[in-house]
């Protein structure tokens, strides 16, 4: 993986962070840690009779972790937390924050591509429109692969993405807004009939302006369908919301769930 690519810059990230994640993405911690709870089966505090108990400290792993938003709040329901993620910078603030409250997370600096676990865990998530920023496309399949593996049989993977039929409903070549104290400019473009998106981000704060081009491969639910189980998944659960709210026309995100038979 010696290739640098846009997301190997450590210094965008850090420019970014107040803009991804800002107060409302964390107000929606506890929610998107409930659904992954529900959605993946985890009966953690025996108060649905109808699911079974799991085994105390279900094994987690958040894929592209940042610093920690869902980590930390899965370690504080019980999950023991792997976090992974290739910005430094975040998982410092991601420790630190674990050490203060004393929780069960190992944080490990490494590109999502190359880590692997065999059979260690019971559940992995990709959050926060975090997939298909590969230049290849066969790196994506890859993740997914090493990600099959490293699960115990009955465990199950969560991508949280935008799928490409919401980024068709709703696409708009730019606009702006003011978030965490910045001005903030997008411009999009769609590549190769859909297949990505070209992104354009532009901060201004104090007379100071910063901007990024990154471009995303959007998926389609059927396309992230086909790519679990080509990497082995048995059956695969596809949602609008954490709220198992239906993929349809009127949905606000695309789960997509692998499950591991």
């Amino acid at each position: 993986m010696g290739n640098f690519q846009w997301f190997n810059d450590s210094d965008f990230w850090e420019q970014y962070a107040p803009i991804m994640f800002d107060e409302a993405h964390w107000a929606e911690v506890s929610y998107v840690a409930d659904g992954i709870a529900h959605l993946g089966n985890f009966n953690l505090y025996n108060d649905e009779p109808s699911r079974p108990l799991l085994n105390t400290n279900p094994k987690a792993l958040d894929l592209c972790c940042g610093i920690g938003r869902i980590s930390g709040e899965l370690a504080r329901r019980g999950f023991a937390v792997t976090g992974i993620d290739i910005t430094e910078s975040y998982l410092r603030t991601a420790r630190e924050d674990a050490a203060h409250e004393n929780l069960p997370i190992e944080y490990i600096n490494i590109d999502a591509r190359e880590y692997k676990n065999p059979g260690y865990f019971n559940i992995a998530v990709n959050l926060y429109n975090s997939f298909g920023f590969f230049a290849d496309p066969k790196d994506d399949l890859l993740l997914v692969r090493n990600v099959y593996e490293s699960l115990d049989s009955g465990g199950c993977f969560m991508i949280e993405t935008h799928g490409k039929e919401i980024a068709v409903r709703d696409f708009t070549d730019g606009e702006w807004f003011e978030r965490a104290g910045f001005t903030v400019l997008t411009q999009y473009e769609t590549l190769d009939s859909w297949s990505l998106m070209k992104n354009k981000w532009i901060l201004i704060k104090d007379g100071k302006r910063v901007e990024k081009v990154f471009t995303q491969r959007l998926y389609s639910a059927a396309e992230l369908r086909s790519l679990l189980l080509e990497a082995g998944f048995s059956a695969v659960e596809i949602f609008g919301d954490w709220n198992e709210a239906p993929y349809d026309i009127n949905a606000v995100k695309l789960i997509v769930i692998g499950r591991k038979s």
